[in-house]
């Protein structure tokens, strides 16, 4: 495959995992709708969902540099989303004082950061381990 027509499959791939891992997200998401928050103008939850984004596509881009096909990098967005999720779950587990999903709601900026660097800050290390 040519490097244009790879790019554009590597793009699509990445619009279809990033919007797979956003369904997700959404649907573990018990006390507030994301994008109605989005909407709304909450920038705690644009920030935690932004940094979501990135977390994935930094999974993503990761894959594309070390792996030798598609199929590979599909498989590593997948678990980058799959290792994002359990990434929110502990920081809500450890976070015992209030609740993550809480604070969004609210709007709490702060807790919308600390989860955007959660995402941002894993999806190194998941990437830095792909070989």
């Amino acid at each position: 495959m040519g490097p244009f027509i790879l790019t554009a499959v590597y793009f699509i791939i990445a619009i279809a995992i990033v919007l797979i891992g956003l369904l997700i997200f959404e649907l573990m998401t018990k006390k507030y709708k994301d994008w109605d928050e989005i909407l709304n103008g909450n920038h705690a939850v644009s920030l935690s969902i932004g940094g979501k984004i990135v977390g994935i596509c930094i999974v993503l881009a990761f894959s594309i540099y070390h792996s030798a096909s598609v199929v590979d990098t599909i498989i590593w967005g997948a678990y980058g989303i799959l290792l994002q999720l359990i990434a929110y779950l502990l920081f809500e587990l450890f976070t015992r004082n209030f609740s993550v999903e809480e604070q969004l709601k609210k709007g709490n900026i702060s807790v919308g950061i600390v989860s955007m660097c959660v995402s941002i800050g894993l999806a190194f290390v998941i990437g830095a381990s792909i070989t």
